[in-house]
């Protein structure tokens, strides 16, 4: 079951986030690979900033996360992560796909570009790499990240986005 986090869901999605993330490690430049890999004060000042978070529930316990962000004229999905017992079972695609009827605007996802099964996972999906040059463009006009993320990143895009 789907349902919108509630401040009570605070640790809990910190806890998915921070478990889930440890995929990227070794992936991601190691300049960039924290631990934690999110910090509370940083998700709570993602949250302050709008990001409002899914959460997907089995048997009364949260075991996914899905964030989105509108901004202006796109949606943003932000911060997709799935407890590591419970991977590849399709919790992500549900989020996805829920998150997706939330709004009519293009939705825009930026992952770390070594990151191949979250990209794979996205075009499944149906979103489609965006062009380098467009990516760092769209990085900067509607994430706030460090230009060493912006370099080591990408940008996917629904099929209702057009070219900027």
């Amino acid at each position: 079951m789907i349902i919108k986090s509630q401040q009570s869901d605070f640790k809990d999605i910190y806890e998915i986030i921070n478990d889930a993330s440890s995929a990227y490690k070794g992936i991601i430049p190691a300049d960039r690979w924290k631990e934690p890999y999110m910090a509370e004060d940083e998700l709570h000042s993602q949250m302050m900033e709008g990001v409002e978070f899914w959460c997907y529930h089995q048997d009364d316990v949260i075991i996914g996360v899905m964030g989105i962000q509108h901004k202006s004229d796109v949606t943003l999905i932000r911060h997709a992560y799935v407890r590591t017992i419970a991977r590849n079972k399709g919790i992500g695609g549900k989020l996805l796909k829920h998150l997706s009827t939330l709004t009519d605007k293009p939705i825009l996802i930026g992952t770390w570009g070594d990151a191949d099964w979250a990209i794979s996972f996205y075009q499944k999906h149906g979103f489609r790499l965006v062009s380098s040059i467009e990516k760092e463009q769209l990085l900067k006009k509607y994430w706030d990240i460090p230009l060493r993320q912006i370099e080591t990143s990408v940008v996917l895009a629904s099929a209702n986005f057009s070219k900027i």
